[in-house]
């Protein structure tokens, strides 16, 4: 079955920050760019830091993503949060789920916890109005077929208790260990094992320095890369970016992240994704280092991409 549809991007043009912080560069009509920020202060802080960076897509978390304790999202809460947004561009919303959570744990008890708290997180997007969700796909740990099929009847648990226009996006990884979902034909697998009625609400974000890691070589066969992407998955499963250069060698299995253009990946396939029109309609975000401050890193990082966009 197809996908959700796509939200509507704008039509596209043709042609509490720090003192010190520069001021961020009006977005395009149409861009779906923007990074990770904080909700230090309530998820209704989120948005307005988004704007402070001149973004038009956002990525947060909706607890401590290191912590198991779950909360539910009140309606004060979801009016303040929509409130928020309405008075930024930003036009996509994105949640990362817990680092804790491993699905596809062999272990009764915590795959249990992981659902239940799976649960929780899709519960935060729907009372929120998300747009997407984001997993990472869990660790096998035992034997890899028998991972992803407990991993796919766990998403399926989920989305048919938690209703929801929220489109799960299942991310690409870098291959370490046991994870899952190195491979596209892994992610499609997964995919495939979840009931057709509930595969409507589900996509894939790819990262690109997870990919670049797996063995993906988005330096030198850029295109090559996303062919197969769409052979093995098809070019509208594609609903986020997580655009990160890698501070480690192609095909090394390592999850680390660098400045855009900075690292091993370069400013190419970042001039490829900012100027591809098969991506205008993606949501873009930034999980780059903050260094020592995060508003004026990633308007910097922002700044960068978009001058990738004018072709510089």
């Amino acid at each position: 079955m197809s996908p959700a549809k796509q939200p509507k991007a704008r039509p596209r043009r043709s042609a509490g920050a720090p003192a010190t912080a520069p001021a961020a560069k009006a977005p395009a009509a149409g861009e779906l760019l923007g990074a990770h920020v904080s909700i230090a202060g309530g998820t209704h802080e989120a948005p307005p830091r988004a704007g402070e960076i001149g973004a038009t897509a956002m990525q947060m978390f909706t607890k401590m993503a290191n912590r198991w304790a779950e909360r539910a999202v009140d309606d004060a809460e979801a009016r303040g949060f929509r409130a928020a947004l309405a008075q930024t561009p930003v036009a996509v919303t994105v949640v990362h789920d817990s680092y804790l959570i491993n699905l596809a744990s062999p272990d009764p008890a915590l795959r249990r916890r992981s659902i239940e708290s799976f649960v929780a997180e899709l519960e935060r997007c729907h009372a929120l109005g998300i747009t997407y969700l984001v997993s990472h796909p869990g660790n096998f740990m035992d034997e890899r077929e028998a991972g992803v099929q407990r991993n796919a009847d766990a998403i399926a648990e989920a989305l048919e208790r938690v209703p929801g226009k929220t489109v799960l996006c299942m991310e690409t990884t870098a291959g370490a260990g046991t994870v899952i979902g190195s491979t596209f034909e892994e992610l499609a697998r997964l995919l495939d094992l979840v009931p057709a009625r509930l595969r409507r609400r589900m996509g894939v974000c790819l990262d690109t320095c997870h990919v670049y890691s797996a063995g993906y070589d988005l330096v030198r066969d850029f295109d090559g890369v996303f062919a197969r992407f769409d052979d093995v998955l098809g070019a509208d499963r594609l609903r986020v970016l997580h655009l990160n250069d890698s501070k480690t060698p192609f095909d090394s299995r390592r999850d680390r992240h660098e400045l855009i253009g900075e690292g091993t990946l370069g400013p190419e396939p970042f001039r490829r994704i900012m100027t591809g029109d098969r991506f205008r309609a993606v949501a873009k975000v930034l999980e780059t280092p903050k260094l020592d401050d995060a508003t004026k890193t990633d308007r910097k990082m922002l700044a960068r991409l978009r001058e990738y966009a004018a072709g510089h």
